[in-house]
């Protein structure tokens, strides 16, 4: 039995650095409310979003209890620079870590001037084999999809967080929508070339979808339509399943069924889905909601001396 989770650690970077915190007292006390959650919650293989330096994971991973392997995808956007990556108990081997839309998929525009295209992921779909006591494996995939908080060009290649007019405002949560549409496209793709059509390969995929379980994009993941949890068609078998993953939101006791709170309103962003391997084998999918999450707004700047993540992790316990 093994414990697998996702947490956005909220801008994980070294004070002082342009994303992180002022003062190395708030830096410490991050860290050590972080690990103290993932300490308590006992994971074997957690993935992460928003990762900055690589030295700062460091920093988390000597404050845990135990051993950690430690593995961070190598595509992010160099102006931004936060990551996936995964933490794990076990042995880890790389098998995919890509930032390129998938075949067939063009550009996106990104932006008001023609030339503004997007052509990759903001942050890699990282992919990696957790190597088991017995020989058994699993696979996970990470991955952190754009967000639906929108910035807009301000002077000298600075960010505004507030639109000139609500027209502007639109125009930016399209193009936030094209790319996070065609980052889930990428990631389907991922998931669609390790399991060939034959979904007796035991697939975790979690990570920060920046949507909620209903959304279009979210959706991309599933795979064929139908059979999900809570459905008519849950307890057919089909043609589909080999191909199918499957949303363990519906598992999470409704009163906790969030991992963000926006704007006052609590929302599920943080997902884990599972290959039809594993789907029978879910005993257990909690978010850790003992803390009080803050309500967030639309200036992610506010936030770089928060002494703790806005979102909270997810956890699932599978019999392997």
């Amino acid at each position: 039995m093994i414990t697998v989770g996702t947490w956005n650690l909220e801008n994980l970077f070294w004070p002082d650095d342009e994303f992180g915190p002022d003062d190395k007292a708030v830096y410490d006390g991050k860290l050590a409310a972080l690990a103290a959650t993932i300490n308590a919650a006992g994971p074997d293989v957690l993935g992460l979003q928003e990762v900055g330096q690589p030295e700062a994971l460091a920093d988390l991973v000597a404050l845990l209890d135990g051993d950690w392997h430690t593995v961070l995808s190598t595509r992010f956007e160099p102006r931004r620079p936060i990551r996936v990556g995964v933490i794990s108990r076990h042995p880890l081997q790389v098998v995919t870590d890509t930032a390129v839309f998938a075949p067939l998929l063009r550009p996106v525009q990104g932006g008001d001037e023609p030339r503004k295209t997007v052509s990759g992921m903001g942050r890699g779909v990282l992919g990696v084999d957790v190597d088991l006591p017995g020989g058994q494996r699993v696979t996970m995939l990470v991955c952190h999809l754009k967000s639906k908080l929108l910035s807009f060009p301000g002077p000298n290649g600075a960010s505004r967080f507030s639109p000139r007019n609500e027209a502007e405002r639109a125009r930016y949560a399209a193009y936030a929508l094209y790319r996070r549409t065609a980052e889930a496209v990428t990631v389907r793709v991922a998931v669609d070339d390790l399991l060939h059509g034959a979904g007796q390969r035991p697939l975790v995929l979690v990570g920060d979808l920046n949507d909620e379980p209903s959304a279009a994009t979210t959706q991309i993941l599933y795979g064929p339509p139908g059979s999900q949890l809570g459905t008519a068609g849950f307890s057919r078998p089909d043609r589909g399943d080999d191909s199918r993953l499957w949303s363990l939101a519906p598992l999470i006791p409704e009163e906790t069924r969030f991992s963000r709170v926006y704007q006052g309103r609590p929302e599920l962003i943080d997902h884990i889905l599972v290959s039809h391997a594993l789907l029978d084998r879910v005993r257990e999918v909690r978010t850790v909601t003992d803390r009080r999450l803050p309500s967030v707004g639309d200036d992610p700047a506010e936030r770089r001396s928060a002494p703790d993540s806005d979102h909270a992790p997810i956890f699932a316990t599978i019999d392997v």
